[in-house]
C-alpha cells in the first residue's frame, strides 16, 4: 500500500516509543500518532467519506493537521488544505469548484466559513488531539491506493485570475520525497521544524513530511514567530527548517539581539523570491554549522525543483541551484523552442513529481504544458555547468519605450542600500512610454524615506529607461505562504 499512512504503520511497529510530532509540551509518539490516525478515518468513514471523496482543512498548524491529512489518505480520500489567510468567497470558491464534500476548519475561522455547509469545527482541545472529533469511532481500514491515483490538491494562491486546483498524485509525492532525502541527507535522525503554514508545499513537502517518511521527528509551531523559531532550534536540537526569504530575515534580526546555542542547525531552506546575496553572507555568519540553500520549485511539483549544492554557494551565488535528480529542466523561447546556455526564456520542467494538471480545468491545462513540458511561468537561463538563475515571472517583465526591463534587475539595485529593508519593482500603464516602472520599498528600522536618494542611487547603477519613475514607501510587502511578493496587489493599489 502507498497511502500516507503506510508508513506510520511500520515505524509505530518498529519504534512505538520514540518521537513523532512535537507541538509545544506535547509529544506525540508513533504509537499514538497511528492510533490517533485510525480513529480519524473511522470517523470520516462514519460522516461518509469515502475513496476520491475530497475533504477540505481551514486550519493553522497543529497535531490535528497532520493527523487528518493522513486519515484522510488513510481511507482513500483526497486531501484539501486551505489558505487560512483567504477571505470569506475566496473559501467559497474552492470549496465548492473542488467538490468538497467536508470542511474541517479550526474554531477562529467561524465567520470565515459561515454560509458553507458541510463545516466541522476543531476547538483548542481538538488540535491537539484529534480523537477528541471521532467521538470513539473505531478505527478503519487502509484503503489500497495506486501511484496515479490523486491524494491531495492544493490551490495556487491566486497571482494571477482565479486560483488553480493542482493535482497531486502519490507518485508526485514519493518522487518528489526520494528527490529530497537524497539532496537533504534526510535520516531518522533528522529533526525538522515547520514553521510555515502546512496548507503550503514549503511546509508540507519541502521537505515535510518526507521527514516522517524514515523516521525522523517533526515540531511544528502554530505561528511564526523569529525568537521562537531560535528558542527551538536550541531547545529541540532542530536540524532543518524551511524558511521564506522574509522569515529568515527576520531570524538573523533577532538573532543580533540574543544570542543562542543554534549548534545542531544543518540547513535552512530558502525560496520564494531570489534571496539577497546579503542575507546569505549574513546566515553564515550566524549559524556556521549550517548551510543556506537556496532553492526554486512550484506548488504543481510538490516544491523543492533545484538545491543549491554544497560547496557551490559563493562561486554560484545568486543561483538557486541545480535540478533534484528525477526531474529535467528546459529553458524555452515564446514558441516552445529549446534556447542555449546562458540565454533568458520561460524555465520549463519534466520529470514525475510534476503534476498532471488543473482540477477541473482542461483548458488551463493545456495552455500550461509543451509537449510533456510543464510551463512555469518563470524566467531564467542556465550556466554552462546546469546551475539555474532565476530572471523574472514573464508577467513581470516590465515593457517601457520598446525595451524589456526585469523588475528583478532594479530590485538587485534597491537592496544594495542598506536604507530599504525590502523592495519590489511592477510595471503600471503609461500613456507615452506604455510602462513605467514603480519601486515600492520598505526602509529598514530608523532609516528615513528618501525617494530622491533611492532614485538618484538607481540612476549610478542602472541605464536611464530602467530607473523608477516613482518610489512609494509601505510598510511591508503583500507575500504569499512561499514568500512571493504578490505583485498584482502592488499593481492594483497604485493604479486604484
Amino acid at each position: 500500500m502507498i497511502n500516507l499512512s503506510s508508513f506510520v504503520r511500520l515505524h509505530a511497529r518498529r519504534t512505538p516509543d520514540n518521537t513523532a510530532l512535537v507541538f509545544g509540551k506535547h509529544r506525540i509518539t508513533w504509537r499514538e500518532f497511528e492510533d490517533r490516525i485510525g480513529h480519524v478515518a473511522g470517523w470520516l468513514r462514519q460522516r461518509g467519506i469515502g475513496a476520491d471523496d475530497i475533504v477540505a482543512v481551514l486550519m493553522k498548524n497543529s497535531p490535528a493537521f497532520l493527523e487528518i491529512a493522513f486519515a484522510v489518505s488513510h481511507i482513500g480520500a483526497v486531501f484539501l488544505p486551505i489558505n487560512y489567510r483567504l477571505a470569506g468567497d475566496e473559501v467559497s470558491y474552492i470549496v465548492r469548484h473542488a467538490g468538497a464534500k467536508v470542511l474541517i476548519a479550526d474554531e477562529e475561522f467561524a465567520s470565515v466559513v459561515r454560509d458553507l455547509p458541510e463545516v466541522v469545527f476543531v476547538d483548542a482541545q481538538a488540535r491537539v488531539d484529534s480523537t477528541r472529533l471521532s467521538s470513539g469511532a473505531p478505527p478503519a481500514d487502509m484503503v489500497p491506493r495506486r501511484p496515479q491515483d490523486i491524494f491531495r490538491l492544493m490551490y495556487t494562491s491566486g497571482t494571477t485570475a482565479r486560483p488553480k486546483g493542482v493535482i497531486h498524485t502519490y507518485e508526485n509525492f514519493y518522487w518528489k520525497s526520494s528527490d529530497h532525502v537524497i539532496c537533504l541527507g534526510l535520516t531518522a535522525e533528522t529533526r525538522l521544524l515547520v514553521v510555515g503554514p502546512l496548507y503550503h508545499v514549503g511546509a508540507f513537502d519541502l521537505p515535510g513530511i518526507a521527514v516522517l517518511w524514515l523516521g525522523g521527528t517533526i515540531v511544528l509551531q502554530r505561528d511564526f514567530d523569529a525568537a521562537a523559531v531560535l528558542d527551538a532550534i536550541e531547545s529541540e536540537r532542530i536540524n532543518g527548517v524551511w524558511m521564506a526569504p522574509v522569515m529568515t530575515g527576520a531570524v538573523l534580526a533577532e538573532a543580533a539581539r540574543k544570542r543562542r546555542d543554534v549548534s545542531s542547525l544543518r540547513w535552512v531552506i530558502g525560496g520564494g523570491d531570489r534571496t539577497p546575496e546579503s542575507r546569505i553572507r549574513a546566515f553564515a555568519e550566524t549559524f556556521p554549522n549550517a548551510r543556506y540553500i537556496d532553492a526554486y520549485g512550484l506548488t504543481e511539483t510538490c516544491s523543492g525543483d533545484t538545491f543549491m549544492e554544497p560547496g557551490w554557494e559563493i562561486a554560484k551565488i545568486g543561483s538557486v541551484g541545480r535540478t533534484v535528480a528525477h526531474l529535467e529542466i528546459r529553458i524555452v523561447d515564446d514558441h516552445g523552442m529549446p534556447l542555449p546556455t546562458g540565454e533568458n526564456g520561460e524555465i520549463c520542467l519534466r520529470g514525475p513529481k510534476v503534476t498532471s494538471g488543473y482540477w477541473r480545468d482542461p483548458e488551463r491545462t493545456a495552455e500550461a504544458f509543451y509537449g510533456e513540458w510543464f510551463r512555469t511561468g518563470d524566467v531564467g537561463y542556465l550556466d554552462a555547468d546546469g546551475f539555474l538563475y532565476l530572471t523574472d515571472r514573464k508577467k513581470d517583465l516590465i515593457v517601457s519605450g520598446g525595451e524589456n526591463i526585469a523588475s528583478s534587475e532594479i530590485e538587485r539595485v534597491l537592496y544594495e542600500m542598506p536604507e530599504i529593508a525590502e523592495a519590489a519593482v511592477v510595471g503600471v500603464s503609461d500613456e507615452r512610454w506604455g510602462e513605467r516602472p514603480v519601486a515600492v520599498v520598505v526602509m529598514a528600522e530608523g532609516a528615513s524615506f528618501q525617494p530622491e536618494a533611492i532614485l538618484a542611487y538607481c540612476r549610478a547603477k542602472l541605464a536611464g529607461f530602467k530607473v523608477p519613475k516613482t518610489v512609494i514607501q509601505r510598510e511591508s510587502l503583500p507575500r504569499n505562504p512561499s514568500g512571493k511578493v504578490l505583485k498584482r496587489l502592488l499593481r492594483e493599489e497604485i493604479t486604484g
